[in-house]
């Protein structure tokens, strides 16, 4: 019973690793555009970009999964994800992403806020473009100020992507709870927090060892 419960979460695990990587493929990138305009001078951006920012952070990811799910189904007669796992897993995925981009988008802007301005005009005195005073001088201090609230934000993905059960993405806690309805037996699902630990610690360690690399910007 232990192996066949081990190979059960192995095979939920890969779905949660697999949907908690694309995330941060998707998210990561899209967050630092969302930063952007959620800096620009151009007003009707800034505030289009903020007001989504708000309407994504102020409501749960539950709610979001749910609405992305079953909402183009039912507002608009066209279930554009399908019923099939990959649909289930693409929708899951949106939502995700959205929702993390936004919180990443805040962390970037601050992060980016945080640099004092003399930086800026002392890369403009050198002669350097915009794009170059953020590549060469800006870049590598935001990632070293950002690292914390970041990693924080990533760990706490790793437990959210137990949401996506919600609309039937298999991943390790729905394989764990199966356990319960066909054997009668619950100590599968204690076994799953494991898996969530030891992740966890992994993400933990490597991001401490990141913070230690960055240590010369002090």
């Amino acid at each position: 019973m232990f192996l066949e419960v081990t190979l059960s979460l192995l095979s939920g695990f890969l779905s949660t690793l697999k949907l908690f990587a694309f995330t941060l493929v998707v998210a990561l990138p899209l967050g630092l555009v969302l930063s952007f305009g959620s800096m620009s001078r151009v007003k009707p951006l800034k505030y289009a970009v903020k007001f989504l920012i708000w309407i994504i952070r102020g409501t749960p990811l539950l709610l979001q999964l749910l609405i992305i799910y079953y909402g183009p189904g039912i507002l608009l007669g066209n279930p554009i994800w399908g019923g099939g796992d990959n649909g289930r897993f693409l929708a899951a995925l949106t939502a995700f992403s959205l929702n993390y981009a936004c919180y990443f988008s805040e962390i970037y802007r601050g992060g980016i806020q945080s640099i004092p301005v003399g930086q800026y005009e002392a890369g403009q005195v050198l002669g350097m473009t915009k794009g170059q005073i953020f590549r060469k001088i800006i870049l590598l201090q935001v990632i070293k100020r950002i690292i914390p609230p970041m990693s924080n934000e990533i760990i706490t993905l790793v437990k959210d992507t137990s949401l996506a059960r919600v609309i039937a993405v298999y991943e390790i806690i729905w394989n764990g709870q199966a356990f319960i309805k066909s054997a009668g037996i619950i100590w599968p699902l204690f076994y799953t927090g494991a898996f969530y630990l030891i992740f966890s610690g992994v993400l933990t360690v490597f991001f401490h060892w990141l913070e230690k690399k960055l240590d010369y910007f002090r």
